[in-house]
């Protein structure tokens, strides 16, 4: 049997069922390869806290398992992003405005993974809110790549993406606003899921933009997407935006027969700005399908150049919205040195918040403020119209977009830190998707001469995870030839 932290989900799940290891083993091992990176002179840093009770918990799973109860997915293990509710446990969003703060329910993504057998192993670090795309901006310290030490994961869900390709998780759970999956999967040679918007429950997640967000997967396999997927996925009452997208019955995941499938190669996504070695490695993805009988097209569909302006007003004002609640009053911190109340809101908030989240509760507030509304909001809003439109008719003769998810390779930490605008501009590829509620896949297709991972992303009209995942699935298994 191979190395208990090389398996993937659905190797250690075949394992467990055969009787050939325990969930304790599995966790154990996770743990020991976590506690092992902690000695090292620069660790990745991927996990804020791995959980006391995580092995307790495997014990039980696999007394459960003993006596044929347990769930589907009893005894696997799964590190799941700060900003996600775990019950009992500490959520921070990798803020100081959170600090001291207990989850007092779990999330509906979580509580579906966990009543079908999951042990959540620990949360992983983030870029504060969500507000990045490196996963520097944490109180905690930035997160490293697995691949280079010295360079980012890519963020938000920077953590969850270095615990999975440095074999501390076998799968984890993100969040997306804007891209905070597909980024770290493709700078750290992962493959991540954006699902379609609504299927799954936002319900215990932290709102950065609420017409945006949706909770994410990392994995090491399609595979292993699948089958999280299929366990939590669905309508919830909790969440008004959850739909039944019959997800619930994806599994087992059968390969996608590529001849047939027509694919989109965007223009806009291949000229200045992509790195020359990414766009090679996607153009010999869009290659593979080709000789595999795909039909693969370059179309111009300029309204994506101004996705990244729209989505840096749409998500700015919404999280502008969702963060006026940290008020040092109801919950975290709490500033000791006000005196009035308009001094406790300023304080609390301003030593409480990081640079970034400032930076973007000002331009929120901005956009929204007498006078601004309507020169960039309400037109930004507009334009996403026409942008979801245009992707709509795109589908109507193509079954997929083919793109790079990112301009870029992973980039030293302390590269772009101070230069926001730069570090916005490695959302270019993915922004689209999100504020047209679309899925879309990353999936690692190859690496640079200098050995960086690069990822490839599909993307597919609303609840069409089943296509992306089996496309990947193919691809997978023929070893991208």
């Amino acid at each position: 049997m191979a190395s208990i932290v090389c398996m993937t989900l659905t190797e250690l799940k075949a394992a467990m069922e055969r009787g050939d290891l325990s969930a304790k083993d599995a966790v154990a091992a996770f743990r020991d390869e976590y506690l092992e990176d902690c000695k090292h002179p620069q660790p990745l840093n991927c996990y804020i806290e791995f959980f006391d009770d995580a092995l307790a918990k495997a014990e039980k799973a696999d007394a459960a398992r003993a006596k044929g109860e347990g769930g589907g997915l009893c005894g696997l293990p799964l590190a799941v992003k700060d900003n996600i509710l775990v019950e009992g446990k500490p959520l921070t969003c990798a803020s100081g405005v959170l600090k001291g703060f207990t989850a007092p329910y779990s999330a509906t993504v979580v509580d579906r993974l966990v009543s079908d057998g999951m042990i959540v192993t620990g949360r992983t670090n983030m870029d504060e809110f969500g507000m990045g795309s490196s996963c520097e901006y944490s109180i905690y310290g930035p997160t490293r790549n697995p691949v280079d030490r010295e360079l980012t994961p890519g963020g938000s869900s920077g953590g969850s993406a270095a615990a999975v390709a440095s074999r501390m998780a076998p799968a984890a759970l993100g969040t997306e606003t804007g891209g905070s999956v597909r980024l770290p999967a493709a700078f750290c040679g992962v493959y991540g899921l954006k699902p379609s918007y609504g299927t799954l429950s936002r319900y215990g997640v932290v709102a950065f933009g609420s017409s945006l967000d949706q909770i994410g997967m990392l994995a090491r396999s399609p595979d292993d997407i699948a089958l999280l997927l299929a366990s939590c996925s669905g309508a919830d009452r909790h969440d008004a935006t959850s739909e039944e997208s019959g997800l619930e019955e994806i599994l087992p995941l059968r390969p996608k027969e590529i001849g047939g499938v027509r694919a989109a190669l965007p223009e806009e996504f291949f000229g200045e700005g992509i790195d020359p070695e990414i766009k090679e490695k996607v153009k010999a993805f869009a290659s593979y399908l080709e000789r595999n009988g795909a039909v693969v097209e370059p179309l111009s569909l300029p309204i994506l150049k101004s996705a990244v302006a729209m989505y840096y007003i749409i998500a700015p004002a919404e999280a502008s919205s969702n963060l006026a609640r940290y008020d040092g009053i109801r919950y975290g911190f709490r500033s000791d040195d006000a005196v009035t109340l308009e001094d406790l809101y300023t304080s609390s908030r301003s030593k409480g918040f990081g640079k970034e989240v400032k930076r973007r509760i000002f331009l929120g507030n901005y956009v929204l403020s007498s006078g601004y509304y309507d020169a960039y909001y309400k037109k930004a809003q507009q334009v996403r119209t026409i942008l979801c439109s245009g992707l709509a008719g795109v589908f109507d003769t193509y079954d997929i977009i083919v793109s790079p998810t990112s301009p870029c390779t992973p980039f030293r930490i302390g590269e772009k830190v101070d230069d926001p605008l730069s570090m916005y501009l490695t959302d270019i590829c993915t922004t689209f998707v999100n504020l047209a509620l679309l899925p879309s896949l990353s999936v690692p297709c190859g690496k640079t001469r200098a050995g960086l991972p690069v990822g490839v992303q599909i993307v597919g009209k609303r609840f069409s995870e089943a296509l992306l995942l089996g496309i990947a699935k193919t691809y997978h298994e023929s070893g991208g030839t």
